[in-house]
């Protein structure tokens, strides 16, 4: 069974859930411009040549699937089409959408919540550039698991930019969550070792810790977060439970670029996506598991507070490729 006959196959409901009907209309613009866009091509085409999947790969390339991966994609779609002696769009459709996500789907179908700990709580590092979402996915992320009856607590690491505090205390407050914050400029590690102390000592179950994400010197953003790391080993015997990169969808493949500047320095253990209702390029996922080998854990599908959704690949998928249009 291809993807496409899956996905219809699993959502074939009557009742639809208010999580689905977020994904879907998050989605909607990334779904004109992929699978509307492939649809049309297909019902268009006489014939399937060169020119077909010329085609195709402007497609992909237009919803940021990325260069390289739409030329190997499209290429073994060509390889597998002969080999099985396909030659109708929408049979060729299907395949590359198979192709597309099939490894996404091998690597990283397991569950993406952040995973609490019996001894103590769990630290989880957020960082990412400014303007991305950080701050406020961390305050996303608190309230979701605030919901869960879990002790949260926040840590405004972000020292070099006041307004990054003073934005994350606003966000404490009004969730009424414990915060604990130093001066503009003071050294982060002191912060965030007072933020470990405060976790023990109050039985937090998460610390979210917001991080500086100035990326004009990367030597400096190396030799901040090897300090931050070694300041939380060293008070509680293992580094972070988990470091959390905030990617701004609508930036495209210029977000990948800030990704490896942050890979190289810090141990990533996932992606946020945020902004996602805000743009057509819904194929930067793709381009993202191709070039950083990280799972999405959550995904950001509107401006309110319970719109930072876990990573449900499943929905996603559906919500892209399918939709409204369950024909």
């Amino acid at each position: 069974m291809g993807l496409i006959s899956f996905l219809k196959e699993k959502f074939k409901k009557k009742t639809v859930s208010e999580e689905d009907k977020t994904y879907d209309q998050a989605l909607s613009k990334s779904r004109n411009e992929l699978s509307l866009k492939m649809k049309t091509l297909a019902k268009k085409a006489k014939k399937v040549n060169a020119l077909y999947f010329e085609q195709l790969e402007e497609i992909l390339i237009e919803a940021d699937v990325g260069a390289n991966l739409t030329l190997a994609l499209v290429e073994e779609t060509i390889n597998l089409a002969k080999a099985k002696k396909m030659d109708e769009p929408d049979e060729i459709n299907e395949l590359l959408i198979d192709l597309m996500f099939q490894k996404y789907y091998d690597d990283y179908k397991d569950n993406h919540e952040i995973k609490f700990r019996d001894d103590r709580g769990s630290v989880v590092l957020i960082t990412g550039v400014n303007g991305v979402g950080k701050t406020t996915s961390i305050a996303k992320l608190g309230y979701r698991y605030l919901k869960q009856g879990k002790k949260v607590c926040f840590v405004a690491a972000d020292t070099f930019r006041a307004a990054a505090i003073e934005q994350l205390d606003e966000h404490a407050k009004r969730l009424d969550v414990p915060i604990v914050k130093g001066s503009p400029n003071e050294d982060p590690s002191s912060v965030i070792y007072r933020g470990l102390d405060y976790m023990i000592s109050h039985g937090i179950d998460l610390l979210l810790i917001d991080t500086s994400g100035r990326l004009h010197n990367k030597d400096y953003l190396m030799r901040e977060l090897g300090k931050i790391n070694r300041v939380i080993e060293k008070r509680l015997g293992a580094p972070a439970d988990e470091s959390l990169l905030v990617l701004d969808a609508t930036t495209g493949q210029n977000g990948l670029e800030q990704a490896r500047a942050f890979l190289g320095t810090l141990p990533l253990t996932g992606l946020i996506i945020t902004k996602m209702d805000g743009t057509s390029k819904g194929g930067i996922i793709l381009a993202i598991n191709q070039e950083l080998h990280l799972p999405v854990r959550f995904i950001g599908l509107g401006e309110k507070m319970d719109d930072l959704k876990l990573f449900d690949l499943d929905k996603f998928l559906y919500s892209l490729l399918i939709g409204e249009d369950k024909e």
